[in-house]
């Protein structure tokens, strides 16, 4: 399966960028292909004005969920970009543990560490039903220095996952675990406000043992904090569906207070919340 994927990328990378008028109406059709145009708007930059979006198709793959996009030391040919669905990266060590790197989603870029070698550092795989837009290196980089606009323009966008990771490994080093999983939600949250939906209630593609991989920390100590979480009233947890209910404090929160404090201040929470919904029936 993996080298038949293969297989098709190269295929699609060596006939993806220019194509006749009618050629691409029918791909286009089935939304197989996005122009150059598509693809600026899904890695939130502006398109480049000095290049014919029209005359530029990236063909779609897609990928089910478990199925690999491709695999640490595999030859490095492409990047891609989440259209659509959930995806993980990660390392594996000798004895096949793995260590999570990010969680990628709609406008994301997979398979830069592949830049530096010529193969990719990390494996990716679908978290879902996956639709990935393949951006073939060498195609791209013969465009960009045609077109050095276009070129800066994906430098941003590299240096923007940089920054991402840069900032995950600071938060690794600084935060307690709660708030490493407060933190983490959060980012979620805005994550799927950015795709247009809901920052309030959502679910966990991953899962708590994953969490606990990215987060540098252990699965019981992930679930033990969502429970902790949903007692104080700060989420509420249903199996793999988060509700957001109080995102300042969880952007603020550094430690979780003793379990018996806990118990105290949810009471209180109720208390309050009740008290609010009496003075709005009373001023209805």
């Amino acid at each position: 399966m993996q080298s038949q994927q293969t297989t098709d990328q190269r295929t699609a990378s060596t006939s993806t960028m220019h194509t006749t008028p009618m050629e691409a109406g029918r791909q286009r059709q089935g939304r197989l292909w996005s122009n150059l145009k598509e693809v600026c708007d899904l890695l939130h930059i502006p398109a480049a004005v000095s290049v014919n979006s029209e005359e530029l198709l990236f063909q779609h793959v897609q990928f089910k969920t478990g199925q690999r996009v491709h695999t640490i030391g595999q030859a490095f040919d492409t990047l891609y970009i989440v259209n659509s669905g959930f995806l993980k990266t990660v390392l594996i060590d000798e004895f096949g543990n793995e260590q999570v790197l990010s969680f990628p989603m709609k406008g994301d870029m997979l398979g830069v560490d592949g830049i530096h070698t010529r193969h990719y550092a990390s494996e990716a795989v679908a978290l879902s039903d996956c639709d990935l837009i393949l951006l073939p290196f060498k195609k791209l980089t013969a465009l960009g220095r045609v077109h050095m606009e276009l070129e800066n323009l994906m430098y941003g966008v590299m240096s923007r996952e940089l920054v991402r990771e840069q900032a995950m490994i600071g938060m690794l080093g600084a935060l307690s675990a709660e708030a490493r999983v407060a933190r983490f939600l959060v980012s979620l949250a805005d994550r799927f406000a950015a795709m247009g939906y809901s920052s309030k209630l959502f679910n966990l593609r991953m899962t708590r043992h994953e969490i606990g991989s990215y987060l540098g920390l252990t699965l019981e100590t992930v679930s033990r904090t969502l429970s902790a979480f949903n007692e104080i009233g700060l989420i509420t947890v249903d199996q793999r569906t988060i509700g957001i209910k109080d995102a300042e404090a969880l952007k603020t929160l550094r430690r979780l207070p003793p379990s018996r404090s806990r118990t105290k201040a949810a009471g209180k929470k109720a208390e309050l919340d009740a008290a609010g919904d009496d003075q709005m029936l009373a001023t209805a």
